[in-house]
């Protein structure tokens, strides 16, 4: 065959193989077999593999995976991926539709009701009809970019269709979902191979996306929505209606859960009808969003620090189900403190498999007075998270004996000490579940920051006894960590590097990597602004703690037990004798906001909740949950909730992100 002929056949079997990927993913109607497809597909690999001059990463035989990356780079997005005002309650979006009919000043207005995807936010942006790049949203205004895992998803086009029509450069936003029936296929093989399972679909399409090898990626149980147009070379359809058929009309996948909305009852209606469907979607919503359909009167309102002015999410309430409680265990965490989780008989709640949920501690149980054999109800707050409300009450049936905590710890059988109302084991890193615990803390992005010591990796290294302790992390060598699963050289290497690299740490950083108990980032920020060494921090007496203000009695003897500990210093000293040197954190520098207390409420544009707390405590200032007398200042983003008037009942003064921005530079 000659190169020509080659490179017309492979572009038609191209546009055959997207046609029916297509027709089969993107509208679920194919036209052909699946033999007659893998004909189709086979051939061009074969073709593609004789003549790999014309090989392409929009090929659709790309879908099987690329080489791996070292690490997802920064994408700008090509506008900002604003969030939106959300709530659960009905005053809420009825004060939502009364503002925008004032700032409309009497035009019509019409809303487009559609489902809200619980899955993450992506942008693609096509040059020329063909996909150049996919981007997590991240802050807003940079993403990951995720190309090479996402070209292996088939609901999303390599090339778009629709003729003389495709632009030459368009920006969709669209919700990358993983269903229902793959999330728990997806679960059970990982149970079977040993690993860890997902939280919920969401996490699970999160994880997967994120990967760093894209052929772990190929094959998975991912789907995707587009819903937004962000941007086109051409010009705009006038409404939202319009670009959704536009961007179908295109081959992007898009929902046909939508209505064109003119009242609150009309938004009412729909929100009501999806919350019906919501069990028999094959995919997760956890409400619907209202958008404003003419696309000039959105220009016109524009928004509103991170969230448009046009739109907002109006979310369902929390769902609830009653199953049985067949048993109480006892989870040892780093710090030693035992923990009560509840494991239930598997219940479906919202098509997440719910089969454990925490009990916080033996007074929780005791209050809600729940024994092994009773019915519960189960709540996933906010859509996600397990939690036991309730115990629902059995008329004439027999119950078991109250919940007591064990006597002796159940991973190292050590006698266990009770702490007001806490239980726990005080065999520190002699106890294999703190040990694990300790490792994934001491690596965790606030502390020492190794990216790549998952839990995966600290299982194999603590079972292998390749770490007894903190401080044989440092001793381990490339090829010690090639000895692991799932570690060749370049991946042993990269770890190798990044332990190495955290050496120099920064004092506070340090000490909270220690994990020692009521100690946490802002305890291990003030002990490093005042002592400045390590070694000052170290034979630091219950009498110099007790003059630093922020230090309490308990933090102070809880300080002076960890280092006077013989174990803790063995530790600390040979980390230090692998060249672990952590560094002076400046004091002037921690004065800036040195007495300010700052209450943060509501979403920040720029800052997550924790990078604004770490700031602030940074500067010497206290980042606190809720608002006092003692409060100086209220930063105040998007829905800044019940503490907006708490700041305005104690006087307390209110500034936005800018302000907060300059203030703390």
């Amino acid at each position: 065959m000659s190169k020509d002929n080659a490179r017309k056949e492979i572009e038609k079997l191209r546009d055959a193989v997207n046609y029916h990927d297509h027709l089969y993913y993107g509208e679920n109607k194919p036209k052909i077999s699946d033999s007659a497809y893998d004909r189709l597909f086979h051939r061009l690999q074969e073709l593609e593999e004789k003549f790999p001059e014309f090989q392409t990463a929009n090929s659709p035989t790309s879908r099987i995976g690329a080489e791996p990356v070292g690490s997802l780079k920064k994408r700008r997005h090509t506008t900002v991926m604003q969030s939106l005002q959300a709530a659960i309650e009905t005053d809420t979006i009825e004060s939502f539709d009364s503002s925008i009919r004032s700032l409309a000043h009497k035009k019509k207005i019409e809303y487009v009701a559609e489902p809200k995807f619980d899955g993450l936010s992506v942008e693609l942006v096509y040059t020329k009809g063909e996909l150049e790049y996919a981007a997590t949203r991240g802050d807003g205004r940079t993403g990951e970019d995720i190309t090479n895992n996402v070209r292996t998803m088939r609901s999303v086009p390599l090339k778009l269709n629709g003729g003389g029509s495709v632009p030459e450069r368009i920006a969709v936003r669209g919700e990358i979902l993983m269903t229902k029936t793959g999330f728990q296929k997806l679960n059970r093989e990982r149970v079977g191979n040993n690993k860890e399972s997902f939280a919920n679909p969401r996490n699970a399409a999160a994880g997967t996306v994120r990967q760093l090898d894209s052929k772990n990626v190929a094959g998975l149980p991912l789907d995707i929505f587009c819903y937004e147009l962000l941007q086109i070379s051409e010009k705009e359809p006038e409404t939202h209606l319009e670009a959704l058929d536009f961007l179908k009309s295109l081959g992007l996948k898009t929902t046909r859960q939508r209505q064109l909305c003119s009242s609150v009852d009309d938004l009412l209606d729909f929100r009501e009808s999806m919350a019906k469907k919501r069990e028999s979607i094959d995919f997760d919503i956890d409400g619907i969003v209202a958008k404003i359909n003419n696309r000039s009167l959105r220009n016109e309102l524009g928004s509103r620090g991170r969230s448009p002015r046009w739109a907002f999410a109006w979310k369902f309430p929390p769902r609830q189900e009653v199953t049985r409680q067949f048993d109480i265990v006892v989870q040892v965490g780093r710090t030693g403190i035992l923990t009560p989780v509840a494991l239930l008989e598997p219940v479906d709640i919202g098509g997440v498999t719910i089969s454990r949920a925490t009990l916080h501690n033996e007074d929780e149980v005791h209050r809600k007075d729940i024994r092994v054999g009773d019915n519960v109800r189960i709540a996933r707050a906010g859509d996600v998270i397990p939690e036991v409300i309730e115990r629902v009450p059995e008329k004439g049936k027999k119950r078991g004996t109250p919940f007591s905590m064990p006597k002796k710890c159940p991973s190292c059988g050590d006698p266990i000490v009770r702490e007001g109302a806490y239980h726990i084991c005080p065999a520190g890193l002699s106890c294999r579940a703190q040990l694990e615990g300790r490792l994934r803390h001491f690596a965790s992005r606030s502390a020492c920051n190794i990216e790549t010591l998952g839990g995966k990796t600290t299982e194999q290294l603590v079972e292998r006894n390749m770490i007894n302790d903190l401080a044989d992390l440092f001793g381990l060598s490339v090829e010690d960590f090639m000895q692991l699963d799932g570690y060749a050289e370049k991946s042993a290497k990269k770890l190798h590097d990044q332990i190495q690299n955290a050496k120099n740490i920064p004092l506070d950083r340090f000490i909270y990597a220690l994990g020692i108990r009521h100690i946490g980032e802002h305890m291990a920020r003030v002990l490093a602004h005042h002592f400045e060494s390590f070694d000052k921090v170290r034979s630091a007496t219950l009498e110099q703690l007790s003059h630093i203000r922020e230090i309490g009695d308990e933090s102070a003897q809880s300080i002076v037990e960890f280092f006077g500990d013989k174990r803790n210093n063995e530790s600390i000293d040979r980390m230090l004798s692998y060249g672990v040197n952590p560094q002076p954190v400046s004091r002037k520098k921690a004065q800036k906001l040195k007495g300010t207390t700052i209450v943060l409420t509501g979403e920040l544009d720029k800052w997550t909740r924790s990078e604004a707390k770490q700031r602030i405590e940074a500067l010497g200032g206290r980042a606190t949950s809720s608002v006092s007398d003692n409060t100086d200042y209220l930063v105040a983003g998007q829905n800044p909730g019940s503490k907006l008037d708490a700041a305005r009942k104690h006087n307390v003064k209110v500034i936005d992100e800018k302000e907060f921005e300059n203030m703390v530079g």
